[in-house]
Protein backbone atom coordinates (compact mmCIF):
# COMPACT_ATOMS: atom_id res chain seq x y z
CA UNK A 1 0.00 0.00 0.00
CA UNK A 2 1.26 3.50 -0.64
CA UNK A 3 1.90 4.69 2.95
CA UNK A 4 3.16 8.40 3.75
CA UNK A 5 4.92 8.67 7.35
CA UNK A 6 3.47 11.82 8.29
CA UNK A 7 4.37 13.59 12.30
CA UNK A 8 2.09 15.00 14.44
CA UNK A 9 3.11 18.62 13.41
CA UNK A 10 2.78 18.14 9.73
CA UNK A 11 -0.66 17.01 10.04
CA UNK A 12 -1.98 19.61 12.95
CA UNK A 13 -0.19 22.05 10.20
CA UNK A 14 -2.17 20.82 7.30
CA UNK A 15 -4.53 22.67 5.34
CA UNK A 16 -7.17 22.08 3.27
CA UNK A 17 -7.21 24.21 -0.03
CA UNK A 18 -9.16 24.90 -3.19
CA UNK A 19 -7.42 24.57 -6.58
CA UNK A 20 -8.28 25.73 -9.96
CA UNK A 21 -5.75 23.32 -11.72
CA UNK A 22 -6.76 20.61 -10.17
CA UNK A 23 -10.38 20.92 -10.88
CA UNK A 24 -9.54 21.34 -14.46
CA UNK A 25 -7.30 18.15 -14.41
CA UNK A 26 -10.04 15.95 -13.02
CA UNK A 27 -12.26 17.09 -15.25
CA UNK A 28 -9.46 16.36 -18.19
CA UNK A 29 -9.44 12.64 -16.26
CA UNK A 30 -13.66 12.56 -16.54
CA UNK A 31 -13.61 13.98 -20.00
CA UNK A 32 -10.97 11.12 -21.45
CA UNK A 33 -13.12 8.93 -19.60
CA UNK A 34 -15.58 9.78 -21.12
CA UNK A 35 -18.39 8.59 -18.35
CA UNK A 36 -19.78 10.52 -15.49
CA UNK A 37 -21.17 9.10 -11.88
CA UNK A 38 -24.59 11.38 -11.53
CA UNK A 39 -26.79 13.04 -13.73
CA UNK A 40 -24.93 16.28 -13.18
CA UNK A 41 -21.73 14.39 -14.64
CA UNK A 42 -23.49 13.24 -17.83
CA UNK A 43 -25.06 16.59 -18.43
CA UNK A 44 -22.16 17.93 -18.59
CA UNK A 45 -19.82 15.20 -20.76
CA UNK A 46 -22.74 15.52 -23.29
CA UNK A 47 -22.61 19.19 -23.18
CA UNK A 48 -18.29 19.47 -23.87
CA UNK A 49 -17.29 15.76 -24.56
CA UNK A 50 -17.54 15.98 -28.17
CA UNK A 51 -16.34 19.41 -28.82
CA UNK A 52 -13.36 17.91 -26.58
CA UNK A 53 -12.79 14.43 -29.03
CA UNK A 54 -12.95 16.53 -32.22
CA UNK A 55 -9.97 18.69 -30.89
CA UNK A 56 -8.23 15.64 -30.24
CA UNK A 57 -8.75 13.98 -33.25
CA UNK A 58 -7.13 17.06 -34.82
CA UNK A 59 -4.31 17.02 -32.63
CA UNK A 60 -2.82 13.26 -32.27
CA UNK A 61 -0.07 14.54 -30.88
CA UNK A 62 -1.71 15.95 -27.71
CA UNK A 63 -4.54 13.24 -27.84
CA UNK A 64 -0.83 10.91 -27.50
CA UNK A 65 0.39 12.71 -24.70
CA UNK A 66 -3.08 12.40 -22.90
CA UNK A 67 -3.30 8.53 -23.05
CA UNK A 68 0.23 8.53 -21.92
CA UNK A 69 0.25 10.80 -18.69
CA UNK A 70 -3.06 9.10 -17.22
CA UNK A 71 -1.27 5.78 -16.31
CA UNK A 72 -3.86 3.23 -15.12
CA UNK A 73 -1.68 3.50 -11.31
CA UNK A 74 -0.06 6.63 -12.10
CA UNK A 75 -0.30 10.29 -13.33
CA UNK A 76 2.69 12.31 -14.69
CA UNK A 77 3.65 14.31 -12.27
CA UNK A 78 4.65 17.27 -14.19
CA UNK A 79 0.75 17.26 -15.11
CA UNK A 80 -0.40 17.42 -11.46
CA UNK A 81 1.58 19.81 -9.28
CA UNK A 82 0.65 20.26 -6.19
CA UNK A 83 -1.27 23.01 -5.04
CA UNK A 84 -0.91 26.19 -3.08
CA UNK A 85 -3.32 28.27 -1.19
CA UNK A 86 -4.84 31.08 -3.10
CA UNK A 87 -3.47 30.17 -6.44
CA UNK A 88 -5.14 31.76 -9.47
CA UNK A 89 -5.56 28.95 -12.59
CA UNK A 90 -2.69 30.67 -14.94
CA UNK A 91 0.11 31.16 -12.05
CA UNK A 92 -1.26 27.19 -11.54
CA UNK A 93 -1.00 25.77 -15.12
CA UNK A 94 2.52 28.18 -15.55
CA UNK A 95 3.90 25.52 -13.09
CA UNK A 96 2.86 22.89 -15.63
CA UNK A 97 4.46 24.88 -18.39
CA UNK A 98 7.79 25.11 -16.69
CA UNK A 99 8.06 21.79 -16.22
CA UNK A 100 11.86 20.74 -17.10
CA UNK A 101 11.27 18.71 -20.84
CA UNK A 102 13.33 15.85 -19.73
CA UNK A 103 11.76 15.50 -16.73
CA UNK A 104 8.24 15.13 -18.18
CA UNK A 105 9.46 12.34 -20.61
CA UNK A 106 10.62 10.39 -17.56
CA UNK A 107 7.27 11.17 -15.74
CA UNK A 108 5.42 10.00 -18.90
CA UNK A 109 7.50 6.93 -18.88
CA UNK A 110 6.50 6.27 -15.35
CA UNK A 111 2.93 6.62 -16.07
CA UNK A 112 2.77 4.01 -19.22
CA UNK A 113 5.17 1.53 -17.53
CA UNK A 114 7.14 1.13 -20.44
CA UNK A 115 9.13 2.78 -23.36
CA UNK A 116 8.06 6.16 -24.72
CA UNK A 117 6.95 6.45 -28.13
CA UNK A 118 8.89 7.90 -30.53
CA UNK A 119 6.74 10.68 -31.33
CA UNK A 120 6.77 11.58 -27.49
CA UNK A 121 10.68 12.19 -27.64
CA UNK A 122 9.94 15.88 -28.20
CA UNK A 123 10.87 19.31 -25.84
CA UNK A 124 7.60 20.77 -26.29
CA UNK A 125 5.65 17.88 -23.76
CA UNK A 126 4.70 20.51 -20.72
CA UNK A 127 3.71 23.60 -23.21
CA UNK A 128 1.63 21.37 -24.93
CA UNK A 129 -0.10 19.92 -21.80
CA UNK A 130 -0.57 23.54 -20.84
CA UNK A 131 -2.16 24.52 -23.84
CA UNK A 132 -4.31 21.53 -23.43
CA UNK A 133 -5.15 22.49 -19.31
CA UNK A 134 -6.05 25.85 -20.54
CA UNK A 135 -8.59 24.92 -23.00
CA UNK A 136 -10.34 22.78 -20.79
CA UNK A 137 -10.46 25.34 -18.08
CA UNK A 138 -12.22 27.80 -20.29
CA UNK A 139 -14.58 25.73 -22.62
CA UNK A 140 -15.49 23.41 -19.60
CA UNK A 141 -14.61 24.05 -15.88
CA UNK A 142 -14.21 28.23 -16.10
CA UNK A 143 -17.72 28.52 -17.24
CA UNK A 144 -19.41 26.66 -13.97
CA UNK A 145 -16.76 27.92 -11.72
CA UNK A 146 -18.37 29.97 -9.02
CA UNK A 147 -20.55 27.42 -8.22
CA UNK A 148 -17.96 24.84 -8.34
CA UNK A 149 -15.97 26.72 -5.85
CA UNK A 150 -19.02 27.37 -3.83
CA UNK A 151 -19.27 23.69 -3.32
CA UNK A 152 -15.93 22.94 -3.16
CA UNK A 153 -15.56 25.36 -0.30
CA UNK A 154 -19.06 23.74 1.20
CA UNK A 155 -17.37 20.78 1.11
CA UNK A 156 -14.05 22.14 2.86
CA UNK A 157 -16.31 23.60 6.37
CA UNK A 158 -17.91 20.27 6.01
CA UNK A 159 -14.50 18.39 6.58
CA UNK A 160 -13.30 21.03 8.65
CA UNK A 161 -16.23 20.39 11.41
CA UNK A 162 -15.62 17.09 11.36
CA UNK A 163 -12.37 17.74 12.38
CA UNK A 164 -13.16 19.65 15.45
CA UNK A 165 -15.93 17.24 16.32
CA UNK A 166 -14.07 13.45 15.68
CA UNK A 167 -10.22 14.49 15.30
CA UNK A 168 -7.78 13.56 11.88
CA UNK A 169 -8.34 9.73 11.69
CA UNK A 170 -12.16 10.02 11.59
CA UNK A 171 -11.61 12.72 8.40
CA UNK A 172 -8.86 10.99 6.64
CA UNK A 173 -10.56 7.88 6.77
CA UNK A 174 -13.66 9.59 4.84
CA UNK A 175 -11.44 11.29 2.73
CA UNK A 176 -11.36 8.75 -0.28
CA UNK A 177 -11.26 5.70 -1.15
CA UNK A 178 -8.29 3.58 -0.15
CA UNK A 179 -7.00 6.06 2.38
CA UNK A 180 -7.42 6.11 6.42
CA UNK A 181 -5.35 6.56 9.25
CA UNK A 182 -3.20 3.87 10.22
CA UNK A 183 -1.98 5.04 13.97
CA UNK A 184 1.99 5.34 14.38
CA UNK A 185 2.39 8.97 12.36
CA UNK A 186 1.80 6.15 9.14
CA UNK A 187 -1.25 7.81 6.54
CA UNK A 188 -2.17 4.90 3.98
CA UNK A 189 -2.88 7.42 0.91
CA UNK A 190 -3.64 4.29 -1.63
CA UNK A 191 -3.92 0.91 -2.08
CA UNK A 192 -1.12 0.83 -4.88
CA UNK A 193 1.72 -0.96 -3.57
CA UNK A 194 4.24 1.95 -3.43
CA UNK A 195 7.54 2.25 -1.24
CA UNK A 196 6.75 4.62 2.27
CA UNK A 197 7.43 8.07 2.15
CA UNK A 198 8.62 10.06 4.78
CA UNK A 199 6.88 13.49 4.61
CA UNK A 200 7.54 14.91 7.97
CA UNK A 201 8.39 18.89 8.03
CA UNK A 202 6.85 19.27 4.73
CA UNK A 203 3.69 21.05 3.65
CA UNK A 204 0.52 19.03 3.08
CA UNK A 205 -2.48 20.14 1.72
CA UNK A 206 -6.12 18.54 0.86
CA UNK A 207 -7.53 19.30 -1.98
CA UNK A 208 -11.07 18.62 -3.05
CA UNK A 209 -12.57 17.88 -6.95
CA UNK A 210 -16.05 17.94 -8.17
CA UNK A 211 -15.71 14.76 -10.39
CA UNK A 212 -16.23 12.08 -8.00
CA UNK A 213 -14.53 9.03 -10.07
CA UNK A 214 -11.38 11.07 -9.61
CA UNK A 215 -8.26 11.73 -7.17
CA UNK A 216 -4.82 11.09 -6.73
CA UNK A 217 -1.55 12.33 -4.97
CA UNK A 218 1.05 15.02 -5.91
CA UNK A 219 4.08 16.07 -4.43
CA UNK A 220 7.42 18.58 -4.83
CA UNK A 221 9.95 16.42 -2.86
CA UNK A 222 10.43 17.09 0.80
CA UNK A 223 8.45 20.34 0.03
CA UNK A 224 4.70 19.73 -0.51
CA UNK A 225 2.62 16.92 -0.64
CA UNK A 226 -1.26 16.61 -1.95
CA UNK A 227 -4.15 14.30 -1.83
CA UNK A 228 -6.39 15.07 -3.81
CA UNK A 229 -10.40 13.45 -3.41
CA UNK A 230 -13.83 13.70 -4.63
CA UNK A 231 -15.99 16.10 -2.52
CA UNK A 232 -19.41 14.71 -0.79
CA UNK A 233 -21.37 13.65 -3.58
CA UNK A 234 -24.25 15.84 -2.36
CA UNK A 235 -22.54 18.82 -2.57
CA UNK A 236 -21.04 17.25 -5.81
CA UNK A 237 -24.33 16.42 -7.71
CA UNK A 238 -25.76 19.24 -9.56
CA UNK A 239 -28.55 16.70 -11.92
CA UNK A 240 -31.00 19.19 -11.17
CA UNK A 241 -31.83 18.81 -7.56
CA UNK A 242 -30.80 22.48 -6.39
CA UNK A 243 -32.96 24.37 -8.59
CA UNK A 244 -35.76 25.96 -7.32
CA UNK A 245 -38.89 25.14 -8.39
CA UNK A 246 -41.06 28.27 -9.79
CA UNK A 247 -44.04 27.57 -7.87
CA UNK A 248 -41.93 27.00 -4.64
CA UNK A 249 -39.86 30.21 -5.70
CA UNK A 250 -43.41 32.25 -5.85
CA UNK A 251 -44.37 31.18 -2.71
CA UNK A 252 -41.30 31.71 -0.56
CA UNK A 253 -39.28 34.31 -2.76
CA UNK A 254 -36.16 32.94 -4.98
CA UNK A 255 -33.36 33.18 -2.52
CA UNK A 256 -34.87 31.63 0.52
CA UNK A 257 -36.73 28.81 -1.54
CA UNK A 258 -33.06 28.64 -2.31
CA UNK A 259 -31.64 27.82 1.43
CA UNK A 260 -34.69 25.33 1.67
CA UNK A 261 -33.47 23.46 -2.04
CA UNK A 262 -30.38 22.99 -0.62
CA UNK A 263 -30.45 21.27 2.47
CA UNK A 264 -30.50 18.32 1.35
CA UNK A 265 -28.34 17.05 4.78
CA UNK A 266 -27.96 19.11 7.42
CA UNK A 267 -25.81 22.31 7.04
CA UNK A 268 -24.43 24.86 8.97
CA UNK A 269 -25.18 28.70 8.31
CA UNK A 270 -21.52 28.64 6.60
CA UNK A 271 -21.74 26.20 4.62
CA UNK A 272 -25.02 27.93 3.38
CA UNK A 273 -23.75 30.67 2.52
CA UNK A 274 -20.90 29.10 0.16
CA UNK A 275 -23.71 27.02 -1.64
CA UNK A 276 -26.06 29.46 -2.62
CA UNK A 277 -23.80 32.60 -3.02
CA UNK A 278 -25.83 34.53 -0.45
CA UNK A 279 -24.63 36.69 2.64
CA UNK A 280 -24.52 35.16 6.10
CA UNK A 281 -27.26 38.18 7.13
CA UNK A 282 -29.46 37.12 4.30
CA UNK A 283 -28.74 33.10 5.10
CA UNK A 284 -30.16 34.12 8.69
CA UNK A 285 -32.91 35.62 7.93
CA UNK A 286 -34.00 33.36 5.71
CA UNK A 287 -33.42 30.35 8.03
CA UNK A 288 -35.20 32.07 11.17
CA UNK A 289 -38.45 32.76 8.40
CA UNK A 290 -38.19 28.90 7.81
CA UNK A 291 -38.12 27.96 11.19
CA UNK A 292 -40.93 29.77 12.22
CA UNK A 293 -42.72 27.98 9.29
CA UNK A 294 -41.44 24.45 10.55
CA UNK A 295 -39.91 23.96 7.29
CA UNK A 296 -36.41 23.55 8.69
CA UNK A 297 -34.89 22.51 11.85
CA UNK A 298 -32.15 23.53 14.08
CA UNK A 299 -29.86 21.21 16.43
CA UNK A 300 -26.33 20.89 17.03
CA UNK A 301 -23.55 18.87 16.25
CA UNK A 302 -20.05 19.06 18.95
CA UNK A 303 -19.76 23.14 18.43
CA UNK A 304 -21.84 23.50 15.10
CA UNK A 305 -24.95 24.22 14.47
CA UNK A 306 -26.61 22.78 11.42
CA UNK A 307 -30.03 23.24 9.79
CA UNK A 308 -31.96 20.24 8.12
CA UNK A 309 -35.42 20.31 6.22
CA UNK A 310 -38.40 18.78 8.17
CA UNK A 311 -41.05 16.69 7.32
CA UNK A 312 -43.02 19.46 6.18
CA UNK A 313 -40.03 21.01 4.43
CA UNK A 314 -40.27 17.71 2.60
CA UNK A 315 -43.65 18.04 1.70
CA UNK A 316 -43.77 21.61 0.64
CA UNK A 317 -40.46 21.16 -1.57
CA UNK A 318 -42.21 17.84 -3.23
CA UNK A 319 -45.22 19.41 -3.85
CA UNK A 320 -43.58 22.19 -5.81
CA UNK A 321 -41.34 19.84 -8.12
CA UNK A 322 -44.63 18.69 -9.11
CA UNK A 323 -43.96 15.02 -7.31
Amino acid sequence: MGLWQVNADTLAGSRFVVSPLAETFASLKMLHAGTGTHPGERAWLRAHLPAYRVALAGDPLTALLVRAGLGQEWIADFLTPAPREGETFATEVARVRGADPAAARAHLTLSLRGPLPAALHRDDLPGRAADLLTHVWEETVRPYWERRRRVLEADVLARTARLGQAGWAAVLDALRPGMRWLGENRLQVNLHEYPPREISGARLVFVPVTPQRTGWVAWEEHERYAVVYPCSGVLADDGGTTAVPAALGALLGESRARVLVVLDSPMSTTQLCALTGQGLGSVGRHLRVLLDAGLVRRGRAGRSVLYARTAEGEVLLRAGRGA
